[in-house]
């Protein structure tokens, strides 16, 4: 079994999108976040220390999300995850899922985004 950090439900709004209207006024996604870690040591000790702080996976995942405008959602799970994984050495891998509630298709439903996972062999590959 693995241990993990998890932020479920992470609203922030951005600009992505491959219509023209997305890029200008934008709109709301949510991001779950799921980073695979070793907690033993956390578990043990009851320290910050040996674990990640929650604030700074958001404050990451925010800056990483937002910092700039990518057509696809797909890429930017990707800034993300590898934000993560760079900035976090103790990490083995995250699991990004980005939900766009309110993407420009034609149908009625309730949500659609992309899963991104990265780990640390995948990353250097």
């Amino acid at each position: 079994m693995s241990d993990a950090i998890f932020v479920n439900g992470l609203i922030l709004h951005a600009y992505h999108g491959v219509m023209q209207h997305e890029a200008k006024v934008g709109q709301t996604f949510r991001l779950d976040l799921v980073l695979d870690i070793d907690l033993a040591a956390a578990s043990r000790s009851d320290k910050l220390k040996d674990t990640i702080s929650y604030d700074l996976v958001v404050k990451t995942a925010s800056e990483a999300f937002c910092s700039r405008r990518y057509r696809l959602v797909e890429a930017a799970a990707g800034a993300v995850a590898d934000a993560l994984l760079e900035l976090f050495p103790p990490l083995r891998s995250v699991r990004i899922t980005v939900h766009k509630p309110h993407a420009p298709i034609a149908a009625i439903f309730t949500d659609v985004g992309v899963v991104v996972e990265r780990s640390r062999e995948r990353k250097r590959g």
